[in-house]
């Protein structure tokens, strides 16, 4: 067996049945990554002969004889790039950069005819990130990239640093290490919805060849905790073990096997013998508030934090601004519906996983994929009483998040097994346990009441939410409580009312999302309202434009946190003028017979959690005379690094490339409460704002006394500081500040309040095939008011994502469920993603403001896109078809139906439903 692999030979002969992708990555080429094993995404994607192949499907042994070249090969022996890879880094072409060397790889073998139909060409590629749009303009050759400059680096396109790791695949994510003595860990799922395990026989499974370990609920610590992460655990219910005795979802972990091999932990799961108690169960969440339903957790209320056990209910909410039922008493028109959300799976492309083992000191050490580190420690030690000291967690690059990676999902079972057997352990979830053994967004029904007067008017607005949690609270409360917050402040009716419920079913538990409950709810309040216009003969926009909060005006929701949000800068009126322009425009044509409608939606949305958010910062001049800055923000592609490396290269005078970054890692860095809430440039950018302006004051401060003048007569630039008598080289500064003694360092936090508001709004143009239910988009056009634009080309992409996200959601993603509970789209091919070929190039716009609360004006903008697409969507559709769509996702099929319904009732005589 010989296989040349980038010109190097391996002489290995591969195991019965592995595949390519396996074997390369086993020799060190982690540049070939592992997103479905399927061949769905074409993550894995290397050349075989010159021939691209998804290596997760191609048998190793296949490869003998073969050259074999992976992305690390695609550079010449010199080091120069590759013309596509040069494309890439010039266009940004990635965000967190998993699937990029899939795409690099496809991409290099196109030819011209290729070229020209990319759809096509790219159909074996998935990208969760970029909205497709960065990708294409990398493969067209477009260049979007500036070159630094020292000084000015807020609103410029500067690179991200890891680009050029990221484009020869040497940008090393979770698993891309190679840890000697590895063991690898596999769960034994549960295969009901809920039952009580009264017996488990692990004997046959510790007799399969290189087992090591098995452990169940009697070797997990007797303790719940949550999943959820969050700065204040008490924000969470505690409901959840290591290792449970009782089951309530099927696909929850009922043990874990530790061995020498993935195929031999397998084995060892199939030997396990469970004897299962099975109970009732209740999958609906209306059904299981009622008396007599299953009970999902029956537990103590005040030491779980759970609202309502015998009933439950995890969180509620209920508040009442004014009297709404005067409020629709005044009103001329009142339109009632239920709008219903589904499950939506954040599909990420690395998947959960963490490794742990015991560093030569004895301290749990963790590399995991996670959005919060430091809350994921701080975790661990509460639950295996270990102080902080004896813990340490680190991230790589992380392989996309969206909320998702803000659980500890792994980490606590990996930590078991590293404590108990003192090796190193892995465990990677499939892209199968991504589905049932994570988490996704929470299915929300929403009753949504407005009434108006004929002028446009809102009298009152009021809500009954229903969201269900699934089996297990974590971000339940959280998430229901943002969903009925921002989607009422942002309008002023006088009279407001709302009851909400989080939900415990027996079914996949849901969780942090992209939005964080606010696009559920929005579908619902953007919808009727614009439903609500119709019916009182206005123009949905200009009537939600007359009742909207204007500049300087609270937000106020009942039930809400808004004690601390403040619109600290205000640009929805610039958002709506822009929907204006558009839809003002000459249309898209549309193909003959085709109905043709257009829509809008508005959003708004804290910049971060209320409760706070805590970074903290420090920046240091190095010997020689670059800098160093320590932030504790996990990278998924947020650009968070990037921003930050802008910051205070601004603040110092100097250029991005003289920064280095340390991040993520509890030994090396400062407390993080995490990469989630829109907060990676509010709150951490805040406190490098603040460690950059206070190193700048201690070097010039140190400068003017060793030079014996005026603080005022120093500048710092690139690499010296400026004075009258010429310049002292940055590296001079640090030799003399050494020589006395002196640390050229400094330290900024943020607790991330007072709270700013950052705007969106979303307008599409759409045509409908009446014939088949086909819809396209004509034209699709997104404002956003991200305050001060740190760097427009990123802030564009995290745009263009969120969109194409939402799209997906809007359209087709839809995680079902049979009737048992159990997950029915359990892959790639069943659960649709979009691909390139079914993301529009949405034109995106900046709005002029300046924020007073956030750095250097700066607002978030990496969730809020997501939220107005779906009601915009809707809305549009209705202008085209006549038809109120209540329900997401708004597939083909029901689109049809409804539209075939409408067309038999309107030859019965009965007219289109409005």
């Amino acid at each position: 067996m010989r296989i040349e692999v980038n010109g190097r030979p391996h002489e290995e002969e591969p195991r019965p049945g592995q595949c390519l992708r396996t074997y390369l990555r086993e020799r060190g080429w982690f540049g070939v990554k592992k997103g479905c094993d399927a061949g769905d995404c074409g993550a894995c994607t290397v050349h075989v002969d010159g021939e691209p192949v998804h290596s997760c499907l191609y048998p190793a042994f296949r490869a003998d004889g073969r050259a074999v070249t992976t992305v690390e090969g695609l550079a010449s022996p010199e080091g120069e790039l590759h013309p596509v890879q040069q494309r890439f880094l010039d266009a940004q072409g990635f965000q967190c950069g998993f699937c990029t060397a899939g795409f690099l790889m496809t991409t290099a073998a196109l030819d011209e005819e290729k070229l020209a139909d990319l759809p096509r060409a790219l159909k074996g590629n998935l990208c969760r990130c970029t909205g497709y749009r960065a990708i294409e303009d990398a493969i067209r050759g477009v260049r979007h990239v500036e070159e630094p400059a020292p000084g000015e680096s807020v609103g410029r396109n500067l690179p991200a640093p890891a680009g050029p790791q990221v484009v020869t695949g040497t940008a090393r994510y979770t698993f891309d290490v190679d840890v000697p003595g590895l063991l690898h860990m596999k769960l034994l799922r549960s295969p009901h919805a809920h039952a009580r395990i009264t017996a488990v026989d692990t004997a046959a499974a510790l007799r399969v060849p290189g087992v090591h370990a098995v452990f169940t609920h009697r070797d997990a610590p007797d303790r719940h905790y949550s999943t959820a992460r969050h700065e204040n655990p008490d924000d969470d219910p505690d409901d959840t073990r290591v290792l449970d005795d009782t089951v309530r979802h099927i696909g929850q972990r009922v043990a874990a096997v530790v061995a020498d091999s993935e195929g031999a932990a397998e084995e060892g799961c199939r030997r396990i013998e469970v004897a299962y108690e099975v109970l009732p169960a209740v999958l609906d969440p209306e059904e299981a508030m009622r008396p007599g339903a299953p009970v999902v957790h029956d537990k103590d209320a005040a030491a779980a934090r759970i609202s309502r056990p015998r009933d439950n209910v995890v969180g509620e909410a209920h508040g009442e601004i004014g009297d709404v039922e005067a409020g629709f008493a005044e009103a001329d028109a009142v339109y009632e519906e239920t709008f219903h959300t589904q499950r939506v799976q954040h599909a990420s492309l690395e998947t959960h996983g963490a490794i742990g083992w015991l560093d030569e000191d004895g301290r749990l050490t963790l590399r995991t994929s996670s959005q919060t580190p430091f809350l994921t420690r701080r975790a661990l030690c509460a639950l295996y009483d270990l102080p902080l000291d004896k813990v340490r967690v680190m991230t790589g690059r992380v392989g996309g998040g969206f909320g998702g990676k803000q659980e500890m999902l792994v980490e606590d079972v990996v930590a078991l097994a590293v404590l108990r057997l003192g090796r190193p352990v892995k465990l990677e979830y499939t892209r199968p346990e991504q589905f049932f053994g994570a988490t996704t967004r929470h299915p929300f029904a929403v009753r949504v009441k407005a009434g108006a007067r004929r002028d446009g008017t809102l009298t009152a607005l009021q809500m009954r939410v229903v969201s269900n949690t699934g089996a297990y609270g974590n971000h339940g409360p959280g998430v229901m409580f943002h969903g009925i917050g921002e989607s009422m402040a942002v309008y002023r009716a006088p009279h407001k009312k709302v009851d909400a419920f989080a939900v415990y079913t027996h079914t996949v538990p849901a969780g942090a999302f992209r939005g964080y409950g606010l696009s559920q709810t929005l579908f619902a309040v953007e919808s009727a309202l614009d439903e609500l216009a119709r019916r009182l003969g206005l123009d949905p926009l200009e009537f939600k434009a007359r009742n909207i909060i204007g500049p300087g005006e609270g937000m106020r929701a009942p039930g809400g946190h808004d004690d601390d949000l403040h619109v600290a800068s205000y640009g929805l009126d610039q958002c709506l003028d822009i929907v204006r322009r558009a839809r003002a425009e000459s249309g898209s044509p549309a193909p003959e017979g085709w109905l043709v409608g257009q829509g809008a939606a508005l959003a708004a949305i804290a910049t971060a959690p209320p409760g706070g958010h805590f970074a903290d910062v420090r920046v240091a001049l190095l010997a020689d005379g670059t800098y160093d800055l320590a932030v504790g923000t996990s990278e998924f592609g947020n650009g968070t690094t990037t921003v930050h490396r802008q910051i205070a290269a601004g603040e110092l005078g100097t250029t991005v490339d003289r920064i280095a970054v340390r991040q993520s890692d509890t030994d090396v860095v400062r407390h993080d409460t995490g990469a989630f809430a829109s907060t990676g440039t509010v709150v951490a950018g805040k406190a490098t704002l603040r460690a950059a302006r206070g190193l700048a004051d201690t070097l010039l401060d140190f400068a003017a006394a060793r030079l014996r003048v005026r603080r005022a007569e120093c500048r710092l630039v690139e690499d010296a500081v400026v004075h009258p008598g010429g310049r002292l080289a940055l590296k001079e500064l640090f030799a003399a500040a050494r020589a006395v003694t002196v640390e050229l360092a400094a330290d900024g936090s943020f607790g991330g309040t007072p709270r700013s508001v950052a705007f969106n709004a979303h307008w599409f143009q759409v045509a409908v095939d009446p014939g088949t239910g086909e819809m396209r988009i004509l034209r699709s056009v997104h404002a956003a008011d991200a305050g001060q634009v740190m760097n427009p080309m990123q802030c564009r992409g995290q745009v263009e994502g969120g969109v194409a996200q939402a799209l997906g959601a809007t359209l087709f993603e839809n995680v079902r469920l049979d009737g048992r509970g159990a997950v029915d789209t359990a892959a790639f091919r069943r659960y649709r993603l979009p691909q390139f070929a079914d993301v529009p190039r949405t034109e995106v716009h900046f709005m002029k403001t300046t924020d007073t609360i956030g750095p250097l004006g700066a607002k978030s903008m990496s969730e809020s896109p997501f939220n107005p697409v779906a009601p915009a969507f809707a809305a549009a559709l209705r202008d085209a078809t006549g038809t109120r769509f209540t329900e997401l996702p708004l597939t083909r099929d029901r689109v049809w139906l409804a539209l075939d319904r409408s067309g038999d009732e309107a030859g019965g005589g009965q007219g289109q439903p409005g």
